[in-house]
């Protein structure tokens, strides 16, 4: 039989492991809390998922476009209707002397000409032309009369040098106040949405914007402006991306499909 001395002693060990495990206890849990669960891995796209619309682009000009045959040809990305667009480049073939064509491609009649040039002592051409309207051109150089292929537009619609030529738009930019508001095509406004209210253009509809050398594409989200003379309302982020603080006059035309690979011109 223990005496009240052991029974004294058994109860102040068990109390003292009790504190223990109550101590221990709460550390293990937060111990476990504070190990991070290993990462669930991301779903594998889908199929044929298309990309997010809208995102920046700065592309080089000054980069040209080299064809299977050597030949090179550089002019803008992107410029504005009524501004003269430069060609440059060398014509595989040519000599000093000899005159070359600028053709660009129309969707009704094929390859057009739009200037000519004659080829310098160091073989190279330089010459300029007016886009008559806004879109998406493609351009490329032959030697003069060279006879017209009969291909179609269609089929030569991978040939040569796409730019881009916007029409003159005023525009304005819109958010504080509106951050968290549905808009007229059902998005919720946010500091970070791309997009742009138009009165008319169908919602979704792409389109490129650009302003001092930078092209954004951004889909329409919302009606608006409803200010006399103006075009375009631009989201924050999209007046941000552009370098737009205030109201301005900014290139935009509708966006198409991506380009084509670039391919020889048919000799």
């Amino acid at each position: 039989m223990r005496t009240e001395h052991e029974l004294q002693t058994t109860t102040v060990k068990l109390g003292a492991a009790l504190g223990a495990l109550a101590i221990a206890l709460p550390t293990a849990v937060a111990a476990a809390d504070a190990t991070p669960a290993a990462p669930a891995a991301a779903p594998a796209p889908a199929a044929g998922t298309a990309p997010s619309p809208g995102g920046l682009g700065f592309s080089d000009p000054s980069e040209p476009s080299v064809f299977a045959d050597g030949s090179t040809l550089v002019a803008p990305l992107a410029g504005l209707l009524g501004d003269i667009v430069p060609v440059t480049g060398t014509l595989a073939g040519s000599h000093p002397g000899d005159s070359v064509v600028v053709q660009q491609l129309d969707a009704s009649t094929g390859w057009v000409q739009v200037a000519t040039a004659t080829v310098a002592a160091d073989g190279t051409y330089s010459a300029g032309f007016k886009p008559g309207h806004s879109g998406h051109p493609r351009l490329r150089v032959v030697a003069a009369g060279q006879p017209a292929p009969a291909a179609t537009a269609a089929s030569d619609a991978a040939g040569g040098r796409e730019l881009t030529v916007f029409h003159r738009a005023r525009a304005t930019w819109y958010g504080p106040g509106f951050y968290g508001r549905r808009t007229a095509c059902g998005r919720r406004l946010t500091k970070a949405t791309l997009g742009v209210a138009h009165k008319t253009l169908p919602c979704g509809t792409l389109v490129e914007l650009y302003k001092d050398g930078r092209t954004v594409t951004v889909p329409v989200i919302d009606r608006g402006p409803f200010r006399a003379g103006t075009s375009y309302d631009l989201t924050a982020a999209t007046a941000q991306a552009l370098g737009v603080t205030t109201t301005t006059v900014l290139g935009a035309v509708r966006a198409t499909d991506p380009a084509p690979a670039v391919v020889p011109a048919p000799s």
